[in-house]
């Protein structure tokens, strides 16, 4: 790889980043991917990797540029692919465009591809240029990095909380802590996640539908229930439609009848020691249904456990100016510590206002870089 760029590198690898955060909600499971053709300075073709099973950024520029796609320099966010799955390989159709350069953001952790699309194009005498922008890149797809690369999506825990850490009032009463802009950006992590999981308590609790409304999106995520007895309420607003995972270490199959009988696909999980769902199992399960990101919404029960368990990549907590107050439910439960030594540390990606609150993004220390 080299990090030789211009300037110029920059500015058109910054048009090609914001075509593929068009495909934000739409390209899952395939990453986001925006391309721009650049020839004597201008802008000649972009475009940007739409769904699944639809052209890639690269042929869709390609067609846009036409015969000025010759001698011109490409900038692409991930490196073009070189092996024929839904779509040929846009690091032939490159080649068969005449292309003079490609410049590329990342190259790409999908072992199918991982370096050989560049080998591809460099073989054909195409000066090819990698890191340019790479960072933002990432960002962009965290999720299908995570996958490829462990096998398991990437995971974050979303949680509405005062500002003194309270998620709810005692008695249970948790809407609304935040404001409708908060509320409404909090849709937009659904729309663009895969999957949307909660548990047992947050369904009994808050009924919550799990579904994208506050916000326009072509799709929706498929919603994930944790419920290791299938205790679940039949009636909940979470499996209306059909389609819901339902996730368990209960092999009765009589309890679950009823819940397949909605629609719902009950799926059993190995269990672990102390006899609750074997998290480990449920992101591998999760990876090999070819979810990117999974955001979590759920209370502290199952928060804590899955922290423990080192599920979580992310938080984003949308904090409110206000407070609640000795008595009212926490964030996690865990494990209480003994020493400042165990505590969780978290870096802070980025701190934003959102309506009247806060949006945090934070990183556990120890995972912050592995996928992202």
């Amino acid at each position: 790889m080299t990090s030789e760029f211009t300037t110029a590198d920059l500015r058109f690898m910054d048009r090609a980043l914001a075509l593929a955060a068009r495909g934000l909600y739409t390209t899952m499971p395939n990453p986001r991917v925006g391309c721009v053709l650049e020839k004597g300075g201008e802008i000649v073709g972009e475009g940007w990797h739409e769904r699944a099973g639809a052209p890639h950024a690269e042929v869709h520029a390609l067609r846009d540029a036409g015969e000025h796609a010759r001698g011109a320099t490409a900038y692409v966010t991930l490196e073009p692919c070189s092996h024929t799955g839904r779509t040929p390989p846009c690091a032939d159709a490159l080649v068969a465009a005449g292309v003079a350069r490609v410049v590329v953001a990342m190259q790409d952790p999908n072992p199918l591809v991982a370096g050989q699309g560049l080998a591809r194009l460099r073989a054909a005498g195409i000066a090819v240029t990698v890191g340019v922008q790479e960072a933002p890149a990432r960002e962009l797809n965290v999720g299908f990095i995570s996958r490829m690369t462990r096998g398991r999506p990437w995971i974050r825990s979303k949680i509405a909380m005062s500002l003194d850490g309270r998620t709810a009032l005692a008695n249970g009463v948790s809407q609304w802590i935040t404001g409708t802009d908060a509320r409404a950006d909090a849709h937009r992590l659904r729309a663009r996640s895969c999957a949307m999981l909660t548990g047992l308590g947050t369904v009994r609790k808050d009924d919550p539908a799990l579904s994208v409304r506050l916000v326009e999106s072509p799709r929706q995520p498929v919603r994930i229930v944790v419920d290791n007895r299938l205790e679940a309420p039949l009636q909940a607003k979470v499996f209306e439609g059909g389609g819901t995972l339902l996730f368990t270490v209960c092999e009765d199959e009589a309890r679950a009848k009823p819940y397949r009988d909605r629609g719902v696909e009950v799926v059993v999980l190995p269990a672990a020691a102390n006899g609750r769902l074997d998290f480990a199992a449920m992101v591998q399960a999760l990876g090999a249904r070819e979810f990117n990101e999974v955001t979590v919404e759920a209370g502290s029960r199952l928060n804590g456990p899955l922290l423990e368990a080192g599920v979580f990549d992310e938080f984003v907590f949308y904090v409110a100016p206000t407070l609640l107050g000795e008595g009212a439910a926490g964030v996690m439960e865990i494990q209480p510590l003994t020493d400042l030594s165990q505590r969780i540390d978290l870096d802070i990606v980025t701190v934003a206002p959102v309506g009247g609150d806060w949006r945090i993004v934070a990183r556990q220390k120890r995972i912050h870089g592995q996928a992202g």
